[in-house]
């Protein structure tokens, strides 16, 4: 018996319909972007607000020197290599690394994870071989300390209650160990400036830190203090979009509002 085998054609959409909104985003999204990164005249326009607490990076450094004491940073231990916090933090070691570099002052960088480790030491390296002091980097000073929470906490506390460093950066992601470490920096008098995007550990930062980083001025302090057009671009465009998001909920709410109202005065003028 022969079979005979018939193909029909389906109907098959390329394009979902339901998508559009989010495909309408992405393209203003990446307008803004190049915009921003390409548009040389507004580019050159564009400056960043002071950030309180980037003030004071060279004090801290400049203190430690004077003291004869080293510099401590560390990520916390609630980030990966992948965090978008981990790699802000990253940035912002380049600069201290390389103002550590010129006043010859020790930096210390213990972390919990193996591979911010071994990027940390490349970004130290670097910096210090970009300042002209290549033979003062250490590789010993950047280390690993242990992948648990508290063992981790635990660890950094010990180093800085024996070397007690001058001035210590807490910049990063953190979780319960924040105030931990916190307290610790305060009670031999360093002098402390934190970051971190976590809400929660913000408030244990205010209070326990000389300067703190709230949220994204973290991920915009390394495009600061660098001077990176790359990365003010970004930020800049962060912030047009803010300011579209902003004023699209405000209208949004103020049509709902007034819609909801004029439906019930109709139906009331109806009614009577």
């Amino acid at each position: 018996m022969l079979s005979i085998l018939v193909l029909t054609s389906t109907n098959v959409s390329y394009f979902n319909v339901d998508k559009l909104p989010l495909f309408i985003v992405s393209l203003v999204t990446i307008a803004i972007v190049l915009y921003t990164t390409y548009h040389k005249k507004s580019r050159d326009k564009y400056q960043m607000r002071k950030i309180g607490g980037l003030g004071a990076i060279e004090d801290a450094i400049g203190r430690a020197t004077e003291m004869a004491r080293p510099v401590l940073f560390t990520p916390g231990w609630g980030g990966d290599i992948q965090r978008p916090t981990t790699i802000a933090a990253l940035n912002f070691l380049s600069n201290i690394a390389a103002k550590t570099a010129q006043y010859d002052c020790q930096l210390i960088f213990p972390t919990h994870d193996p591979v911010i480790m071994t990027v940390a030491q490349e970004v130290i390296k670097e910096s210090y071989i970009n300042a002209g002091y290549p033979d003062r980097y250490k590789e010993s000073d950047i280390c690993y300390v242990s992948s648990t929470q508290f063992g981790y906490a635990a660890a950094v506390d010990g180093m800085v209650s024996r070397i007690k460093p001058a001035s210590i950066f807490l910049l990063g992601t953190f979780e319960a160990e924040s105030l931990i470490l916190a307290e610790t920096g305060n009670s031999i008098g360093a002098i402390q400036i934190a970051g971190t995007d976590s809400t929660i550990q913000l408030s244990f930062f205010i209070v326990a830190c000389d300067f703190t980083l709230i949220g994204e001025e973290l991920f915009a302090a390394s495009g600061y203090l660098s001077g990176d057009r790359s990365i003010m671009a970004s930020v800049r465009a962060q912030d047009i979009l803010k300011i579209i998001i902003i004023v699209f909920l405000l209208v949004a709410t103020i049509l709902v509002t007034y819609q909801s109202f004029f439906e019930a005065d109709l139906f009331g003028w109806w009614k009577f």
